[in-house]
């Protein structure tokens, strides 16, 4: 994702995490490291191909690191950096403001026409 603004802190951020799974795999990643599989069953109904993607997306962005731990077959376990720790911190708010208005946005949408 290109960032269209880069003075703009809010458009920064969203261009880190403005994807459909990144915000869950940065939330689930919270809870502590995680397997590519484990991931993948608490992220949800992402294919291995966009949680692969997604995964070498926050990488590149310094949000998730990715750690070999060898082995038949290759252990491999993902977890937040501190980058991807404070990112998780700043996205709270952000979560509280839709447990209070998500009510009202999923009745606005479903009436919309837009």
């Amino acid at each position: 994702m290109v960032v269209q603004d880069e003075t703009c802190g809010v458009n920064i951020a969203f261009s880190v995490v403005g994807s459909k799974w990144k915000p869950t795999i940065v939330w689930v990643l919270s809870q502590g490291a995680r397997r590519f599989a484990e991931l993948r069953r608490e992220v949800g109904p992402v294919s291995e191909k966009v949680l692969a993607s997604q995964l070498r997306e926050l990488q590149r962005d310094g949000i998730v690191s990715r750690a070999e731990r060898g082995g038949f077959p290759l252990h491999v376990e993902y977890s937040l950096t501190e980058r991807g720790v404070a990112l998780n911190e700043a996205l709270e708010p952000v979560a509280e403001w839709a447990h209070r208005h998500g009510e009202h946005l999923v009745t606005a949408r479903s009436y919309s026409t837009v």
